[in-house]
Order: C-alpha cells, then structure tokens, then sequence
C-alpha cells in the first residue's frame, strides 16, 4: 500500500472524527481506514479533548484495539445504539451504499450499523465506484453446514464464488464460526433485488452489501477531504 493511500484514509478518518461529541456511543468499524479513527479518538480522550465516549465494537479484534488504547468500551447488553458509527468500505457509491466484509467482519458491522443513529463512512478515493461490484468482489458469509450448497447457489445467481482461505489454505473462518464466500459478478444487475435474495436464503448468514445504512461518507484523494450524502 502506498504511503499516498495511507495519508488518505487517515484524513478520511481524521474528518469523520470531527463529527464525535463528549458523551457518545460510537460505534467503532473493522478496517484499515477505521483503524485511524480508533486512535484518534483514543488519543482524544487520554488529552482530555473528549471526554464520556464509550465504544462499541463491530468485532472482538477491534474491541482488543480499543480496550488496548484505553478506550472504554460497551455493548449491547448495556446500550440501545450508537449514537455514531464511523466505519470503512472495500467499494463505495456517491450515495453511501457500500460493498464491505473484506476483513471478514460483515455480520456483526452491519448489526452495528443496523442500531446506529449516525453511520459515517470512511475511505479513500480509490474505494469509489459507479456501480457497487466493479471493483472488488461481494462477501457473502455462510453457514459452515451446507457451504456447498450456497456456493452453488451463488453460483446460479451468476457470480464467481470462491471460498476465502486463509494463507495456510484452511477456510477462514469468522469470529461468529462462519465462512465467507468471495463473489464476483460480472454485473450484479438490479442490486436491490439481489440483496432480498440474499437476506431470505437459510444458510446465508449475512452478505456485504450495506444499502441504504450509511448517512454521510467522508473520503480523501488529492483533491482533499469530500463529503458524501445518501441524500
């Protein structure tokens, strides 16, 4: 990755951080560009230029990032919804619908965002795209039982699915016990209508398309920081 890229994805962050107010709940996103804002609201809070934030976690390896940085940390148990969700994405639309799932964290970052009151997205501006599918392929996390079958399935839809594998070989599985189907379509067509498919199939347990979830979308590129609205 370049250091250009990097520098992106942290002023990316660094503007989504503006928007974290003393007191909140902030739902703390999976990624290489989230992972800027994590620190920075740690940073915050040990200067005492926040004060009262409480994260919540879109995964067990991001909540080990957080309470290692000092960040207090809170779930479901304890909270109703994050007032802020800041969070990453592998491919992302001028109106905030999203593709993401690429670091295997799909189901439990979209029941974040699902419970969240502001969702902002971050990225730089290569994760940009006209149509969701024409950069990157879509996960689609499955059931271990009957992963054939889904595969098959995917398969029928028109897509490309391979198996994610860790670089051992093994499958990679999820911190819920899954595994994750990578999908390539050549077109995903009405996208819609492929995300109902997806969300009323047994065995499919969550697929990265996020539509319609995200609010706002900071993303950087040589031109600067641009915001972004669903509109």
């Amino acid at each position: 990755m370049s250091d250009e890229v990097e520098r992106y994805k942290y002023e990316a962050a660094m503007a989504a951080v503006e928007a974290v107010r003393p007191g909140m709940v902030v739902g703390l996103g999976h990624g290489s560009t989230a992972i800027h804002a994590l620190r920075e609201i740690a940073r915050r809070l040990k200067h005492g230029e926040l004060h009262g934030v409480q994260g919540l976690p879109c995964s067990d390896h991001v909540a080990w990032q957080a309470h290692a940085l000092g960040i207090p940390l809170t779930t479901f148990e304890r909270t109703a919804a994050a007032d802020l969700t800041i969070d990453g994405a592998d491919e992302l639309t001028e109106f905030c619908d999203a593709i993401k799932g690429g670091g295997g964290a799909l189901l439990t970052e979209k029941i974040v965002h699902q419970n969240s009151r502001r969702i902002i997205l971050v990225a730089d501006h290569t994760k940009l795209s006209a149509r969701l599918g024409g950069r990157c392929a879509l996960p689609v996390e499955v059931a271990i039982f009957g992963w054939q079958a889904q595969r098959r399935f995917m398969e029928a839809l028109g897509a490309e699915a391979v198996l994610r594998t860790e670089d051992s070989g093994e499958p990679f599985v999820t911190e819920q016990g899954h595994y994750i189907l990578d999908c390539r379509f050549e077109s995903m067509g009405d996208i819609a209508a492929l995300s109902k498919k997806l969300d009323g199939r047994a065995g499919v347990m969550e697929h990265g398309l996020f539509l319609g979830l995200a609010h706002e979308a900071r993303v950087a590129g040589p031109e600067g920081v641009r915001t972004l609205s669903r509109g």
